[in-house]
């Protein structure tokens, strides 16, 4: 499908990105699946092809361009390499583009090619064992010492622990609570007192690592920290909003993939003396991937380009992961229905594809606080006599 919403830019960097995602990351996408090897020699090569801190303006070593060019690199990975995708979009919609929006000048300049070179890995430390939908609640603390911060915390569920050179934390001050006080440092693998959980055995996305992360008395400086005291939640908020986009993409990429093989599974498999394709019942599952695929993208790229323009994007990012999230797990189980006794077996694929999914509807943001999110939107609006009809 074109869409005419793309500039000639995107529709370059979109055609490159499938090219490349499909001749190279491909052909090695199921054995890191089966091993659960993190797909370093992946990210290396979208690093030296250009695709890291694809937003990022050109004088701190990005491309400048659009919030949807990086979403339609997002979709591309995710459709040949789920997991690869998620460590991508993490890396660059949440640690990168934190460092980018939100750091002092010094931080840019000194931290921004380094990710943007792929020497450094970022990650995102939000979740905590006891903490998950309501981030004001993070009990991870920095104690104020001279020069700095002393760290203390636990993080759970966090993409690329352990593998990521480098982390935004999110914490409070010692002695606030709430809202108030949740500050960002960013830390090193490396610091003294950092250490990592075991590998998660999860039910998908294998290759892409999630681990604990304890942090034990770890010393932060002063220049480590990502915006003011306080500013915290409303800067992880920004930032999830522009991952949940990104969320949104790789469900895109995955219901393409989803398509695609069911499409192509039903012109060559035969029953009754003529192919799949010819069934009425598998002619409506085909069509209902077509239209949710569709519906899905627009969604995804209209919060992508507003995320751009500027002004809040919360509501229409939780729309589009939401919608395209719940459509990939549902369009990847009709994929497997479709394959019948074949889309059971690891050989046609297309089991991956529900195991990887259903993490899309889990992780930056349930879908049950997606419809929060939209619900909350709907009854200020109409509060305020905003509601359109």
């Amino acid at each position: 499908m074109e869409y005419s919403i793309l500039t000639p830019d995107e529709r370059t960097i979109r055609g490159a990105a499938r090219r490349l995602a499909k001749s190279e990351i491909a052909p090695r996408s199921a054995a890191y699946d089966e091993t659960g090897a993190f797909p370093r020699e992946n990210l290396k090569l979208l690093a030296e092809q250009g695709y890291f801190g694809l937003t990022v303006p050109p004088e701190y070593g990005g491309a400048g361009a659009s919030s949807l060019a990086q979403a339609l690199v997002v979709e591309a990975l995710a459709e040949v390499c789920p997991a690869t995708a998620v460590i991508y979009e993490v890396h660059n919609t949440l640690h990168v583009e934190g460092i980018w929006r939100y750091g002092t000048e010094w931080q840019r300049r000194t931290w921004l090619p380094a990710l943007i070179r792929g020497e450094w890995i970022g990650a995102f430390a939000l979740t905590e064992p006891g903490v998950g939908s309501n981030a004001a609640e993070v009990r991870t603390v920095g104690r104020r010492v001279p020069g700095g911060y002393r760290i203390s915390g636990h993080k759970a569920f966090i993409t690329s622990a352990g593998e990521a050179e480098r982390y935004l934390v999110v914490g409070r001050l010692e002695g606030t609570s709430g809202r108030d006080g949740m500050t960002i440092w960013v830390v090193d693998k490396s610091n003294p007192g950092v250490t990592f959980g075991r590998a998660e055995r999860k039910l998908g996305l294998h290759a892409s690592r999630t681990s604990e992360i304890h942090l034990d008395d770890v010393f932060v400086p002063e220049t480590h920290r990502l915006g003011a005291e306080g500013e915290g939640y409303r800067i992880a908020l920004d930032l999830l909003d522009g991952g949940r986009i990104g969320i949104a993409a790789q469900a895109c990429g995955m219901l393409a993939a989803a398509l695609a093989r069911s499409a192509r599974y039903a012109r060559v498999r035969r029953q009754f003396g003529q192919p799949l394709e010819r069934f009425e019942a598998i002619r409506f599952k085909l069509a209902d991937m077509v239209r949710d695929l569709h519906a899905a993208r627009l969604l995804t790229y209209e919060a992508a380009r507003r995320r751009d323009e500027g002004g809040s994007v919360r509501p229409l990012a939780a729309a589009a992961k939401l919608f395209a999230s719940e459509a990939a797990v549902r369009h990847a189980l009709q994929a497997v229905q479709i394959h019948g006794g074949y889309g059971y077996l690891r050989e046609a694929g297309v089991e991956r594809l529900l195991r990887d999914a259903k993490a899309t509807e889990i992780y930056e943001g349930t879908s049950e606080i997606m419809r929060l999110i939209l619900a909350g939107e709907v009854v200020r609006a109409e509060a305020e006599g905003q509601l359109e009809g």
